[in-house]
């Protein structure tokens, strides 16, 4: 799991509509970029200003599919 805080209310409510949909979300802090379902959120109540703690379960990167190469124009003239 993947934990950090934000003040930011702008990515807070992405993350919210994101965990609230079951879709997946990307963070990037520090250079790096994780992506994940978001698991809470939770309101700082003693911060000023106000402040979310956010917890992230990350996915594993999807591996690339390499296509095949396409197929040359000059066989489907051959058929018409």
């Amino acid at each position: 799991m993947f934990t950090f805080e934000t003040s930011d209310q702008k990515e807070v409510r992405r993350l919210r509509i994101a965990q609230f949909n079951g879709r997946t979300a990307t963070v990037r802090t520090a250079g790096s970029a994780v992506t994940g379902h978001v698991r809470s959120i939770v309101e700082s109540k003693s911060s000023v200003p106000a402040a979310w703690t956010i917890t992230i379960i990350p996915e594993e990167p999807k591996a690339t599919l390499s296509r095949p190469a396409p197929r040359a124009r000059s066989l489907i003239k051959d058929f018409c």
